[in-house]
């Protein structure tokens, strides 16, 4: 194996994995809506026209947004909340690591950690930051396309008049699309953190070592 992938595998394979299913959901999304519009009389759309429909941009965009509150979510309640004996917490009794002090910087230390000042206090941060950023641009993404698509369902079952996006927002066909996919989340989430207690996968930085005493906490 090349050292490059070697040194970057499970990056290429997440991210593979990503767009290998992204391609096939655009494929079966796109057959599923024609099936929709044929239905109702319309005429069907092109595979490159059906990628810039609300329907797909709905659909991606509300499992986007469900996935980045999550791991936002976590990044940032891991940092003050802990549960004993779980590999995804951190010790009981740590609060900052000793590495996390930025008197202890070097000079191959990021360069936030060597200027200090806003720019530390938003670098400390930036891993919530990023992934809460990404949640509210997929919760934009997915009302826009929710929008388009519940217009798009209502002129064809009834000839109603199109909505405007805040008026789509009040409604509870936006907030079930939400919630069935945010509670889903935090469920994996929840599972994972009680299991790890007593469970393990050997090799994994996500599981505590085989040997481990269930009452150790953190990995």
């Amino acid at each position: 194996m090349p050292r490059w992938l070697r040194d970057n595998a499970l990056a290429v394979a997440m991210l593979g994995a990503f767009l290998v299913f992204l391609v096939l959901q655009s494929v079966f999304g796109w057959q599923t809506h024609n099936e929709e519009l044929t239905e109702f009389g319309a005429a069907p759309l092109s595979w490159p026209a059906y990628l810039t429909s609300g329907h797909f941009a709905e659909a991606v965009f509300e499992n986007w947004e469900s996935e980045f509150l999550q791991m936002g979510g976590y990044v940032l309640l891991t940092a003050y909340l802990v549960q004993r004996g779980s590999a995804e917490s951190k010790p009981v009794d740590q609060t900052d690591r000793p590495e996390d002090d930025e008197r202890r910087a070097t000079p191959q230390s990021p360069w936030p950690v060597r200027v200090g000042g806003l720019p530390l206090v938003v670098y400390r941060n930036s891993l919530s930051i990023a992934l809460l950023l990404i949640f509210a641009g997929s919760f934009v993404g997915h009302l826009l396309g929710g929008t388009a698509a519940y217009n798009q369902e209502q002129a064809l079952q009834s000839g109603a008049p199109p909505i405007g996006v805040w008026e789509f927002l009040g409604t509870s066909d936006f907030w079930f699309q939400s919630m069935q996919n945010w509670q889903s989340e935090f469920l994996a989430v929840g599972a994972l953190i009680l299991l790890s207690i007593v469970l393990r996968q050997h090799a994994s930085p996500e599981s505590k070592p085989v040997t481990v005493a269930h009452a150790s906490t953190g990995a």
